[in-house]
């Protein structure tokens, strides 16, 4: 019952966060300096056209009757048209997403893996060279400054040794040419993602690898592992059966919620790599005023971040019936 009702307060506390973050990017981007039609109108345009683009966004309405129209074509699914593109911003969401999801979900996944790996050996063996050795390197990625770092690895890798391309997810020259198949175009694709890949796994590698590497030691002084040891039981054994699952608990977590957050692209990344994904758009959207794509870019992530927060609770409430209460 405990559990029902703890279920109950945090999905009302999610939802009522929600609607405020919806609130608050409405004033905001509303009271934003800029006109959010001023790409859409040339020297041509007689002022009742002007007039006419503004009733067509509803921008002529008072800011209470478009924030009313906002919330009802929000809950209708209707999220409007990108006053850049001039179509659905749904459809451009749905059209970067997949860009975004593949580069950010599988480095996510690469560089945690790597993190609980190397931090569980690391802290058995803490004091030694390797334990010195892969702790400074990982506190070294980890403070690396991602656009310095972006942009070198494009001067070196492809500017310099012209071993990955420049930009872009795609090479246009393949992809359009009806005879390449589709082991080329997947290859293209690999080829262009190896470098921001390695960009995004170098500097968040080091922070998983010093979560596993603290929470591992705090485990090995537990009272099991020193039953497990007294036991007779392998290293190997002890150090993978029984404290690293344990261990890796805070880092899994920090995990749910990094994937949570990667959905909105990077944004930094994406642009550095001109990779065309949701953070790309995001900051395109942002510099030009488009309301409708700025909105829904930013109420996807809140609502992905909020939804893992959820998720990570009702595992935690699960786990540990202390913090139901």
């Amino acid at each position: 019952m405990e559990l029902r009702r703890y279920l109950f307060s945090r999905a009302q506390q999610v939802v009522i966060t929600f609607f405020i973050i919806m609130t608050l990017l409405f004033i905001l981007f509303r009271v934003a300096p800029g006109d959010p039609t001023a790409s859409m109108i040339d020297a041509e345009m007689t002022a009742e056209d002007v007039h006419r683009l503004y009733q067509q966004f509803g921008l002529d309405k008072s800011l209470l009757t478009q924030y009313l129209l906002y919330l009802k074509n929000f809950f209708m699914g209707n999220f409007g048209l990108s006053y850049h593109y001039g179509e659905p911003v749904l459809n451009i969401i749905l059209d970067r997403l997949p860009n975004t999801i593949l580069l950010f979900t599988t480095a996510s996944i690469l560089y945690a893996l790597a993190g609980i790996s190397w931090g569980k050996i690391i802290a058995w063996k803490k004091g030694s060279f390797t334990d010195v050795g892969v702790t400074f390197v990982g506190l070294l990625t980890y403070t690396l400054f991602l656009p310095w770092f972006a942009l070198l690895m494009i001067w070196l890798f492809s500017y310099k040794l012209g071993l990955f391309p420049l930009n872009g997810m795609i090479s246009p020259e393949i992809w359009y040419d009806p005879d390449a198949g589709v082991i080329a175009k997947v290859g293209d694709v690999i080829w262009h993602l190896i470098l921001p890949l390695f960009v995004i796994f170098a500097t968040h590698f080091g922070g998983f690898l010093l979560i596993m590497r603290s929470s591992m030691l705090e485990t090995l002084r537990e009272d099991y592992i020193l039953t497990a040891r007294a036991k007779g039981l392998v290293d190997k054994v002890i150090r993978n059966k029984h404290a690293a699952p344990n261990a890796a608990l805070p880092v899994v977590t920090s995990l749910g919620l990094s994937l949570a957050f990667s959905i909105n692209g990077g944004a930094i990344t994406e642009t550095v790599f001109s990779w065309p994904g949701l953070g790309r758009e995001l900051v395109f959207a942002v510099s030009n005023n488009d309301y409708p794509l700025a909105q829904i870019c930013f109420m996807l992530i809140a609502a992905i971040v909020l939804l893992a927060n959820l998720v990570v609770d009702i595992l935690y409430a699960y786990l540990d019936p202390r913090i139901r209460f």
